[in-house]
């Protein structure tokens, strides 16, 4: 079936929101509570301190929202956390609210 025209405009339209945003409206405090019980200790072994470096250190691989949600995910399948696609959202919208501040 091919879709109409209303249709496509309507899904265009929705494009610069998905890419604002690609976690939604996701809650970052939820985000920050899922943050300090399941990763914190990872980072903390992997770089020392509160862990934190792990977000500010030169060389960071990240330099956009969706790479965020993206490396967010990636570490809730490696790690078996169990969170689910909102969770993951929640994570990704409060490391960018607290460390990155990517804005586009």
């Amino acid at each position: 079936m091919k879709p109409t025209a209303p249709a496509l405009l309507l899904a265009l339209a929705a494009l610069p929101v998905l890419a604002a945003d690609p976690w939604g409206d996701a809650d970052p405090k939820h985000g920050r509570e899922l943050h300090d019980k399941a990763c914190v200790a990872c980072h903390v072994r992997l770089y020392g301190g509160d862990g934190s470096k792990m977000y500010t250190r030169d060389g960071r691989l990240l330099s956009t929202k969706l790479d965020i949600l993206q490396r967010v995910a990636a570490c809730n399948s490696q790690t078996h956390t169990g969170w689910f696609p909102e969770e993951e959202a929640a994570v990704a919208a409060w490391l960018n609210q607290h460390y990155y501040r990517f804005t586009d």
